[in-house]
């Protein structure tokens, strides 16, 4: 059973969701091609249609997977700043093997939920958010996929406020839409054109529940490590092997103990290890380097890179070879300058009926290099939670509050003209 919709003819964020969860964009860290998977056309090209639908006339797709749509001003509001809406049209390869069977969970009792057959469930000790919920439409997975919220949900709200400011006839200034692919392999704002996006100011919807407002994020890099080892008869092997798998363990040993995801919170950084693979004679590591602060950032990059020439001193010159990749940097530096963006997203939270939240990120957004780019580029909540994973949940309720947000910024913004 679906939940009816509020008005004839008018579709609901969630209808939307519902729709794009079913047709798979996972993107792919190990590609190299652009976009990395060729399933994102898929959405890609059904929103463009929708975009047109909806009036949009310039909606397009480009060879890359970018999407980009521009709704002109209306009479009286061409003065208004040009403000972008931006969400990513692809999802974790994790868990998205198969096709997503959403689960509609209407007037949901804030108890652990089973998720389909799968054996697993929503459990409030792990999710205590949950309890926040009762009442609510809960919108889940079946538990042997992920739900494709992150971010198919910024993507319906987006879609959803474009219907009703057409519907509705509501003023607003130019708006301007962008979707992107591979967001979730860190490469989303990799070919973003800003110059011809055609925004002053853009916000990512991208973020958790709603009414939650991000400007500042991780500073972040990706750190490999490839070892060479010495592989001989274990029985000769006195001061002449070198076990390259031990080796990567005795990295792993160096770094801080405390500094891991599972032990840290709020503005602390962490290195993750995400990778390790080999046997004697070959290993590889992964990681992640992640601060708030880009001081101790650059210190935890540093420690690494000590680290790589420490084993080289100890186990011989090239035993340990490392490439360090900066990926993105904390937005907030580019925000302050224009602090109306939280202010008037704080005013639209609380005329959608939400406490606005204004919380860093643990992570990361297409917005945090958009922000490097040109274009500040704040983040927004979406009404969704436990992304990345089959415990994936959202709220019709959320939703909705979400595209009233969003509509009110519109309106905000079209009274600066």
């Amino acid at each position: 059973m679906q939940p009816a919709r509020e008005k004839e003819g008018t579709m609901k964020a969630y209808e939307r969701l519902l729709k794009y969860v079913v047709i798979p964009t996972a993107s792919d860290d190990d590609s190299e091609t652009v976009p990395t998977t060729k399933v994102q056309f898929n959405l890609a090209r059904v929103l463009v249609d929708e975009l047109q639908k909806l009036g949009l006339k310039d909606a397009r797709v480009d060879d890359k997977c970018y999407v980009y749509a521009t709704l002109p001003a209306t009479g009286g509001c061409e003065k208004a700043p040009a403000i972008g809406l931006i969400s990513h049209m692809d999802t974790v390869s994790d868990f998205a093997d198969h096709k997503v069977n959403p689960q509609i969970h209407e007037n949901y009792d804030g108890r652990d939920l089973d998720l389909g057959d799968s054996g697993r469930k929503l459990e409030v000790k792990l999710f205590p958010h949950l309890a926040d919920l009762k009442g609510r439409t809960l919108i889940t997975s079946d538990g042997t996929t992920i739900l494709g919220s992150d971010d198919k949900s910024g993507v319906a709200e987006i879609m959803t406020m474009l219907e009703r400011i057409r519907k509705e006839n509501i003023a607003h200034g130019k708006l301007c839409i962008g979707f992107t692919p591979d967001e979730e392999v860190g490469a989303g704002a990799d070919h973003f054109d800003v110059k011809s996006f055609g925004a002053d100011y853009a916000y990512t919807v991208d973020g958790g529940a709603e009414g939650g407002i991000e400007y500042e994020n991780f500073n972040a890099a990706s750190a490999k490590l490839d070892i060479t080892g010495v592989n001989v008869h274990p029985g000769d092997a006195k001061d002449i092997m070198v076990n390259a798998v031990s080796v990567a363990c005795e990295v792993q040993s160096m770094l801080p103990k405390e500094e891991t995801p599972e032990m840290t919170e709020g503005y602390e950084g962490f290195f993750h290890l995400l990778k390790l693979s080999g046997d004697v004679a070959n290993a590889h590591m992964e990681y992640i380097i992640r601060d708030h602060d880009r001081d101790k950032f650059e210190e935890k990059k540093q420690l690494i890179g000590r680290i790589t020439d420490q084993m080289n001193e100890k186990y011989g010159e090239g035993t340990v070879s490392l490439k360090l990749k900066d990926q993105y940097y904390n937005m907030k530096e580019k925000i302050e300058p224009c602090l109306h963006l939280i202010e008037n997203a704080k005013k639209a939270a609380k005329a959608a009926g939400t406490n606005p939240k204004v919380e860093a990120i643990r992570g990361g957004t297409d917005g945090a290099r958009l922000s490097f780019m040109g274009l500040p580029c704040p983040n927004l909540g979406t009404g969704g939670y436990a992304f990345h994973g089959p415990f994936e949940h959202v709220t019709v309720e959320g939703m909705d509050i979400v595209v009233e947000m969003l509509l009110q910024i519109v309106k905000i913004y079209s009274d600066l003209s």
